[in-house]
């Protein structure tokens, strides 16, 4: 049944019918363009084995390579959010795949560490462009279950990450740098995919209840709020410090410690991030459940004895832990989001913006930092510090419910 334009001002997006075949049709949509967007991202520390090889580049300007995509991809975003909260753009998503397409054919035809950057930063732009409004399409399309929408979403990503470096292995390592431009292709098609879901969104903009008039309902203070913010920081900065030793280092770790090939580190990187993904997948609708609370506090502190056990394990272990991690840690970030955009109604994109831009500023800073100490120190003393900061789990008994007041 169509809804009008008086009564969708006056109607909450969990009206949106939930057995319109559109509305899961969009979140599928979406969910395929973040695999894409995230699998053309994920070709970045796929192929940092043969960029240091080719370039003699220490660990310390690869972490840079991944400080400065992730710098690009998340200083942008909380102000991408704030802005389209306020003035939704659905012509910001097709935009910020072109960025992403030009930097991804730059990136296979550049000779020095400097244009390295230069394309690494075009594709986090790109990235930075994407994650808001394709948030904010993904809880327009929810019908009302946000943790859903938002994991399916979340999944399409993890998806992409995981698959990156199997064909980052397949097509690039065998055959040179110059290959990485047939990952243009994806982008062209992403380009598609989100021109069609821009028209949608656009069309459906009046179903969205933007800031004015939303009044929160947890019944929380504004400095109970402030806090429950922070706490929630600090979480994602241990999930994502973590998870960077992880995406930039692990085929290393594997192969230094284990005398792996790159292609057998790049396989057990993708089991890896297989689990992630599943894990994003099934925290969502667990959190809608049982409470994002809960979700939050087994997924970071729970995952806590896996990570103190990894650095002194064989390699059998070491593959079967490294999946019990993904899943157990990749549970948090639906509810982390979902959670926070509770707690401050009528700012999807903005809470969207600000927690993915920590996950990549992390992610960053995290890749760099600890490439820095695995060039001083070595890469398993890496792998033995980053495995306490998952004890940082603990503090999510500060965190409120949410329930309405």
């Amino acid at each position: 049944m169509a809804i009008s334009n008086t009564q969708a001002d006056t109607t909450s997006v969990a009206v949106t019918p939930q057995s319109s075949p559109l509305v899961m049709r969009i979140i599928g949509a979406v969910a395929l363009a973040h695999l894409i967007n995230d699998l053309i991202q994920a070709v970045l520390p796929s192929i940092y084995p043969m960029l240091k090889e080719s370039y003699g580049l220490t660990f310390t300007q690869v972490g840079l390579i991944t400080l400065t995509f992730q710098l690009t991809a998340s200083l942008l975003q909380p102000w991408v959010g704030y802005h389209t909260d306020r003035h939704p753009k659905p012509w910001l998503l097709p935009a910020g795949t072109v960025c992403t397409l030009i930097g991804i054919v730059m990136m296979s035809m550049v000779g020095s560490f400097a244009l390295i950057l230069v394309a690494a930063a075009l594709i986090g732009i790109g990235s930075s462009t994407f994650h808001p409004e394709a948030s904010r399409v993904a809880r327009l399309a929810s019908g009302g279950r946000y943790g859903l929408a938002q994991s399916t979403f979340q999944v399409g990503g993890n998806a992409g990450s995981a698959f990156g470096p199997l064909l980052a292995a397949a097509i690039i390592i065998p055959y040179g740098q110059g290959n990485v431009a047939w990952f243009g292709l994806f982008a062209v098609f992403a380009l598609f995919v989100l021109y069609r879901i821009s028209r949608w969104y656009a069309n459906h903009l009046n179903l969205f209840k933007l800031k004015q008039g939303q009044a929160a309902t947890h019944g929380l203070s504004k400095g109970r709020v402030t806090s429950a913010l922070v706490v929630l920081g600090l979480l994602v900065f241990s999930k994502y410090f973590y998870m960077a030793s992880f995406t930039s280092y692990f085929t290393f770790y594997l192969i230094e410690k284990f005398d792996l090939s790159v292609a057998s580190s790049q396989l057990h990187l993708f089991l890896f991030l297989g689990a992630v993904a599943a894990g994003t997948f099934f925290g969502g609708p667990i959190g809608d459940k049982i409470g994002r609370k809960a979700v939050i506090w087994f997924s970071i502190l729970g995952v806590a004895p896996f990570t103190l056990i990894l650095p002194h394990v064989d390699l059998l272990w070491t593959s079967i832990l490294s999946v019990v991690i993904g899943f157990i840690l990749a549970s948090a970030f639906s509810a982390i989001v979902v959670y926070a955009q509770e707690l401050v109604p009528g700012n999807v994109g903005m809470i969207a913006g600000i927690f993915f831009g920590l996950m990549f500023g992390f992610g960053g800073i995290g890749a760099a930092l600890l490439g820095h100490l695995a060039d001083i120190h070595g890469i398993e003393y890496v792998y033995w510090l980053c495995s306490f900061l998952p004890l940082l789990g603990a503090l999510a008994i500060f965190l409120p419910r949410t329930k309405k007041a």
